[in-house]
C-alpha cells in the first residue's frame, strides 16, 4: 500500500511546475519566451508596446506612427539617474553604431519616467551626451503611465524622497526591441552585451 506523502508527491510536483509557469508568463514577453531564449520557442504574441503620444525633445508632438518603418530600441528612465539610465543608453548606442550604416535604420528612445522634472528641455541636454539618434521622450503624468503600462514597466517613487536618483525612484530597467510595424521582438536587461542587442536587430535587418 503506498504511503500518503508518495500519492501527494507527484501533485506537489505538478502544482510547483504550474507555479512556475503562470510567473513566467507574468514577465514582458512571457508567453513568448516559454521554454527559449529570444523567441526560441513561440506560444502566443506578447501584448507589450502600442500606440502613444508623447513630447519629443524638441518640444513637438509625436506618436507611435511617426517611428513607422525605423527598428526601436526603448528604454524607460530618467535624466537625474545616475547610473542606471546611462549604462542603458550607452549600451544602446554601442549596439547601434556595430551595425555601421544600417544602424541609420535604428531609433533609440528614452521614454522618462519623471515627466515633472524631465522637460524637452533637459531631455535635449541630456541626451546629447549618448547619441545623435537618442529621442528623449515625455508627457503628461497620466501620458506616460499609459505607455508605462502598455511595456509592462513598474515605476514606484520612494515617498518623500526628493530629488529622484537611481535610490529612489524604481523602474523596470529592460531594454526593448521592436521591429519596423511597432511589434514586440524581445527585451533586454539594461546591462546585456551591445553585441548581443547587434544582433537581435540585424536579425530584423534581413
Amino acid at each position: 500500500m503506498a504511503r500518503p506523502g508518495a500519492r501527494l508527491a507527484p501533485v506537489a510536483a505538478l502544482g510547483l511546475l504550474l507555479g512556475v509557469v503562470v510567473a513566467l508568463s507574468m514577465l514582458p514577453g512571457g508567453p513568448v519566451r516559454l521554454g527559449g531564449r529570444h523567441g526560441e520557442v513561440a506560444v502566443g504574441e506578447a501584448r507589450v508596446g502600442g500606440p502613444f503620444e508623447l513630447v519629443d525633445h524638441t518640444g513637438s508632438r509625436v506618436t507611435d506612427a511617426d517611428f513607422r518603418g525605423r527598428i526601436l530600441l526603448v528604454f524607460f528612465g530618467f535624466s537625474r539617474s545616475r547610473d542606471v539610465t546611462p549604462a542603458a543608453l550607452q549600451v544602446m548606442a554601442a549596439a547601434t553604431e556595430m551595425l555601421g550604416a544600417e544602424g541609420d535604420r535604428v531609433a533609440l528612445l528614452l521614454v522618462t519616467v519623471d515627466p515633472e522634472h524631465d522637460t524637452p528641455e533637459r531631455l535635449a541636454a541630456f541626451r546629447r551626451s549618448f547619441h545623435p539618434r537618442l529621442v528623449g521622450l515625455t508627457g503628461s503624468a497620466a501620458e506616460i503611465r499609459a505607455i508605462a503600462k502598455a511595456y509592462h514597466v513598474h515605476i514606484r517613487r520612494e515617498a518623500g524622497a526628493a530629488p529622484p536618483d537611481d535610490a529612489t525612484l524604481e523602474h523596470t530597467t529592460l531594454v526593448y526591441l521592436m521591429d519596423q510595424t511597432g511589434r514586440y521582438v524581445d527585451h533586454f536587461p539594461h546591462v546585456s552585451p551591445a553585441r548581443e542587442i547587434a544582433a537581435a536587430i540585424g536579425r530584423l535587418l534581413r
